[in-house]
């Protein structure tokens, strides 16, 4: 499952769980893509459930799109991820490191209103 909400005009909550097939995985761009239009210097907030590796196919999709996605988080500064898997929570860190001009930082999934503040701070 992959659902995307917008939360005021700079942030959007993104809900993952699962596996993402490559249908998925499009849907899931796609609708990144359009529910970011309006937004800079925006947030997320990424809520990962029992989140497992997308499928090859998925990957596949994703790499596809690599111009587009970059154009996407050019609009973010901030994501924070709610998990309670620490690779989530390292790869997502990891992450942030690699793409200038976005921090990402992890929190546990119980401590939302934390990462909530921290976006906002």
């Amino acid at each position: 499952m992959f659902r995307v909400e917008n939360v005021g005009d700079d942030r959007l909550d993104i809900t993952i769980s699962g596996k993402l097939d490559a249908a998925e995985m499009r849907l899931a761009l796609d609708e990144l893509r359009t529910k970011s239009v309006r937004i800079e210097a925006g947030k997320m907030l990424f809520d990962v459930v029992d989140y497992h590796l997308p499928s090859f196919a998925a990957i596949g999709v994703e790499l596809s799109q690599i111009p587009g996605m970059i154009r996407f988080i050019r609009k973010f500064q901030r994501a924070a991820v709610l998990s309670d898997q620490q690779w989530v929570k390292k790869i997502s860190e990891l992450e942030g490191a690699l793409i200038p001009g976005l921090t990402i930082k992890a929190f546990n999934r119980e401590d939302r209103e934390a990462a909530e503040a921290w976006l906002e701070g």
